[in-house]
């Protein structure tokens, strides 16, 4: 888990919504930016891979953002913000496991099997059957 908090900017703004005097005045609301080529805290593969994970929230200038603005005050805002983008981030470097196929036992197979029969046997006795 990578620390890059000094890579990161900031720009406050002013929440939106219900919430009285104090959200028409005050800034509240943090957004955080993060360029993810520029970052010297990882390697390229990991930029990539970053990118990559990531693609779908970082904008055409490779600036990952996130904005915050859960709480009333700014530094609150801007102490989850980091939180978020460094776990989003740290999220995005874990490689899945390779998924290993299995066969499936005889015994699963025979039991498959075995279901299939009785099925297909109550759904005959079903069928309506004229007297000859």
């Amino acid at each position: 888990m990578k620390d890059f908090s000094t890579e990161l900017t900031f720009k406050t703004s002013r929440s939106s919504g219900a919430g009285g005097q104090n959200v028409n005045k005050v800034e509240t609301s943090v957004t955080v930016m993060w360029k993810v080529s520029a970052s010297e805290f990882f390697s390229e593969e990991e930029k990539e891979l970053i990118s990559q994970k990531l693609k779908n929230r970082i904008n055409l200038d490779g600036i990952l953002q996130i904005t915050v603005s859960d709480s009333r005050t700014q530094l609150q805002n801007r102490k989850i913000a980091v939180e978020r983008i460094t776990e989003l981030v740290n999220k995005s470097l874990i490689k899945p496991k390779p998924r290993k196929s299995t066969k499936p036992s005889k015994a699963q197979i025979e039991k498959r099997l075995d279901t299939k029969k009785k099925l297909s046997a109550k759904k005959d006795n079903r069928r309506f059957r004229p007297d000859l």
